[in-house]
């Protein structure tokens, strides 16, 4: 049997990009300085200095991308920097998701344990929490850590800002092809010179 005449158009390949975590993105998971100044207040925790840290932060890149400023180029530079915020901004919203996670535990918990006809979320033996206020006491310690970090992100976003002139975007990454071996990559490529 014969062959079906391929097309002489080549098939347009669509490339799929890994979205990286954005300010924005943190902004909505991690909690700003008033509601991290509420939990804290609430849980009796330590109130931490929000804008402490992100000056903290945004000297420390500016400080390093002066002390780089001999070494590197422009666009040297700007990829540097690029990766350095990029991830300080994931680890907060990385944190940030973690944080909301924990919430609803928190919330689905309690709710349980409202409901008086569960013997399973009744308070513990005198002297010990409910697993309901554990999680609770959970959340607002993962509340903390994500603000902490959200301000140490925009710190760093400020800098990169200040160094570069433009504003920090992620960098997105095409997705790997699971399955396509770097043997067929090269193969391809390779056959593709021929056309």
């Amino acid at each position: 049997m014969a062959k079906p005449a391929s097309s002489p158009r080549q098939s347009a390949r669509v490339v799929q990009l890994r979205k990286g975590a954005t300010v924005e993105m943190i902004r909505l998971t991690c909690p700003d300085a008033s509601q991290a100044l509420k939990i804290a207040e609430s849980f009796g925790t330590a109130v931490v200095d929000s804008d402490g840290i992100r000056d903290l932060h945004e000297r420390l890149i500016t400080e390093t991308a002066d002390a780089l400023a001999d070494g590197l180029g422009d666009k040297a530079m700007q990829i540097h920097l690029q990766r350095i915020v990029g991830a300080y901004v994931g680890s907060a919203h990385g944190a940030g998701q973690f944080y909301s996670r924990a919430v609803t535990e928190a919330r689905d918990a309690t709710a349980k344990a409202a409901n008086d006809a569960r013997d399973e979320d009744l308070d513990g033996p005198v002297g010990y929490d409910s697993a309901a206020q554990r999680k609770r006491e959970f959340a607002a310690d993962i509340g903390i850590q994500a603000h902490s970090l959200r301000m140490a992100a925009e710190g760093a976003v400020a800098a990169y800002a200040q160094v570069i002139g433009d504003t920090w975007k992620p960098f997105d990454r095409p997705v790997e092809q699971p399955g396509t071996s770097l043997s067929r990559k090269a193969a391809e490529a390779q056959i593709s010179a021929f056309d």
